[in-house]
């Protein structure tokens, strides 16, 4: 008797193999999962702004502590609260199932508004001229992203966790091409590891295939650098 070896319906269900699954036990699953709600995609331009205003040297010269703090809660307020917002209502409106975003059509809405918070931050650093042009190049590094993420999700559930931590590899892939003379040796190796930290971390939880993570990483890398040529 022949057997059927179609994939399963929704191979993101699946870790590791994108026709199996791997059991891991609760004490891999759960660092796991932590590690996904620690480096959320959303607190991703938090932790890249808060970088460039506090560890790195020289492109916050001139800018006082107390500014510097106002910038990063700028940022949060437009990469963290309104896209978490946004889909707290879905949810509430009945539009989605899960906060979660578990399909692709729960995700284009979403995509969609987090697209507008996005290129406003963009376009209002952009005509600020005390905002350093490496952080503007980053924030519109994120709505080409998520612009190129909400495309892609017609065909495949990208992960937006790969897409985050691919955006700040590229980050310090760009500082290191535009600047060669800023230090960034150890942000980029920690950086790098951090990707495989959180991409392996989803693949454990079983949250996506392989597939979906390499993808994730090259939009949130290419985004970077497309946007550090447009305005570097």
């Amino acid at each position: 008797m022949q057997k059927n070896f179609l994939p399963p319906e929704n191979p993101s269900k699946f870790s590791g193999s994108l026709y199996g699954a791997i059991n891991y036990p609760a004490v891999v699953r759960i660092p796991a999962h932590l590690v996904s709600y620690i480096f959320h995609p959303l607190f991703i331009p938090v932790i890249a702004t808060w970088y460039l205003a506090f560890i790195q040297p020289g492109y916050f010269t001139g800018i006082a502590p107390r500014e510097k703090l106002f910038i990063i809660i700028r940022v949060g307020y437009n990469t963290v609260f309104y896209p978490a917002l946004t889909v707290l209502l879905l949810k509430a409106l009945g539009f989605i199932d899960s906060v979660f975003l578990k399909t692709q059509r729960e995700r284009i809405i979403p995509y969609v508004a987090t697209n507008i918070f996005y290129f406003w931050m963009y376009l209002v650093f952009r005509n600020q001229q005390e905002i350093p042009t490496i952080l503007t190049s980053f924030t519109f590094g994120v709505f080409l992203a998520s612009s190129f993420a909400l495309l892609a999700n017609i065909y495949i559930r990208i992960s937006l966790h790969a897409i985050g931590v691919g955006g700040l590899l590229g980050l310090f892939l760009v500082i290191t091409y535009t600047n060669p003379a800023i230090p960034v040796t150890l942000p980029l190796m920690a950086s790098i590891l951090l990707t495989g930290l959180i991409c392996t971390s989803r693949m454990i939880v079983g949250k996506h295939t392989q597939a979906e993570i390499y993808f994730g990483i090259i939009i949130g890398l290419v985004s970077q650098i497309l946007a550090s040529w447009f305005l570097l």
